[in-house]
């Protein structure tokens, strides 16, 4: 099929298909005789394979080494599974980490709403993040 059918069938632009082309994760591509390129029936599963992948917030090199060579022959599942676990433990402490944030971004909002009305802001910046420091001491 050539790219144009491809880009309707993947929902993807013909540039971003060239570009992941470019970037060896889609395999070899034939080429007809008027040079037109010619992609298989399974480019367009290794193309969603690929947008899930970055969805689930893989890079495109760990993509790149996830996928069999050339778009072709057998997936790994051992290294599928690890990278998939690994993906896991990734998301797990990006929670741990956004969820600390937002718990101290919930603590500014309330020490500042907290705060008599009036004075100046850079002090009542001052007691506010003094008073952050300290519960991130003891805390």
């Amino acid at each position: 099929m050539k790219i144009g059918e491809l880009a309707r069938e993947s929902g993807l632009a013909p540039s971003r298909i060239r570009f992941y082309e470019r970037q060896g994760l889609i395999g070899s591509i034939d080429r007809g005789l008027n040079g037109y390129r010619q992609y298989s029936r399974g480019t367009r599963q290794v193309l969603e394979i690929i947008v899930m992948a970055q969805q689930a917030g893989f890079s495109l090199d760990e993509i790149r080494n996830l996928l069999p060579p050339h778009g072709k022959g057998d997936w790994s599942k051992d290294r599928l599974v690890v990278a998939l676990k690994t993906k896991v433990a990734e998301v797990e402490a990006l929670r741990c980490r956004l969820s600390e944030t937002q718990a101290g971004l919930e603590a500014v909002i309330a020490r500042i709403e907290a705060t008599p009305p009036g004075g100046d802001c850079f002090e009542n910046a001052e007691g506010i993040l003094a008073g952050l420091r300290d519960q991130t001491k003891t805390g």
